[in-house]
């Protein structure tokens, strides 16, 4: 009744314990982003399908995986390396009927825990994600942090799927961040280019979990000093600080984040205007192309 999808790229340390979350079924698919590691091997070694495709951005990548991996059921779970099917959402994918239901798509709230082992259940910003659809009626928006688009109604689905972000240390954690913070810069310079518009309204109000996360986060990229909003809204707002010492953290870590991507969006807008030297004493404006152009 349900696929299983695994992105990876060199998680030999994650992936054993992924895959004997989801042993319970039988058409795994593990979609690589060329790993140098032992990841293939401890994929196809518990017997699971492996497809590579080169890493460009999170959704064109995702986009093109459930256009081209022949699923063998109607339904697809998405998940990571670094999270796991929990026994609670095990039972409810086993006693899963879509038939009573005319979702297209289903909500997963999603546990965040820290280094400690601590479950950041007020520090977690966005707790519910569109992991167990259809994939024919899914599609994703946004280099990164992508939107999830479904074609048609949604809801929300039992138990939760456990997440470990902090599984290869805070070291992996910065790294990973910095790359994220290039391509949200590069992201929000595509907005502004393509005169992209968010609606308050939706931000506030839309029932629709996932669009109104999308209007919330465009709007947010236009607020002044935003790493201290957002520490202040996880700290203050979601209440972090009942989740303890990690709470506090995660909120810091998380603005820090925010930091990044406002330093490398100064960066990109900078290096629209800088000049080039050609021949002689000429000189040429670097263009809009070439200043966005982010590697991964």
């Amino acid at each position: 009744m349900i696929s299983v999808l695994i992105l990876t790229k060199n998680e030999e340390q994650d992936l054993p314990a992924c895959l004997e979350s989801v042993s319970w079924c039988d058409d795994v698919h593990v979609y690589d982003s060329f790993s140098d590691d032992r990841t293939v091997d401890i994929a196809s070694s518990a017997g699971a399908k492996v497809t590579q495709r080169k890493f460009d951005n999170w959704s064109a990548h995702q986009n093109w995986g459930l256009t081209n991996i022949n699923f063998k059921y109607p339904w697809v779970l998405y998940i990571d390396a670094d999270e796991r099917v929990s026994d609670s959402l095990y039972k409810a994918l086993m006693n899963f009927k879509p038939e009573n239901n005319p979702a297209v798509a289903y909500n997963i709230l999603r546990r965040d825990f820290a280094w400690n082992g601590t479950w950041l259940k007020h520090a977690q910003i966005s707790p519910y994600y569109l992991r167990l659809f259809r994939p024919e009626k899914m599609r994703y928006e946004r280099l990164v942090n992508p939107v999830s688009l479904p074609d048609g109604p949604t809801a929300n689905f039992d138990g939760f799927l456990d997440h470990y972000p902090f599984s290869k240390g805070f070291k992996y954690w910065i790294q990973r961040h910095l790359g994220y913070a290039d391509l949200e810069a590069a992201t929000r310079l595509k907005d502004i280019d393509g005169g992209t518009s968010f609606s308050l309204m939706k931000a506030l109000t839309s029932k629709d979990f996932t669009e109104r996360r999308y209007h919330q986060k465009g709007i947010f990229y236009k607020l002044p000093g935003r790493p201290l909003i957002k520490w202040l809204y996880m700290v203050i707002w979601r209440r972090a600080f009942l989740d303890g010492s990690a709470g506090l953290t995660y909120s810091t870590l998380q603005a820090i984040y925010e930091y990044f991507i406002v330093l490398r969006t100064r960066e990109l807008f900078k290096e629209r205007h800088v000049k080039r030297p050609v021949s002689g004493d000429s000189l040429i404006t670097a263009s809009d192309k070439e200043a966005t152009v982010v590697k991964v």
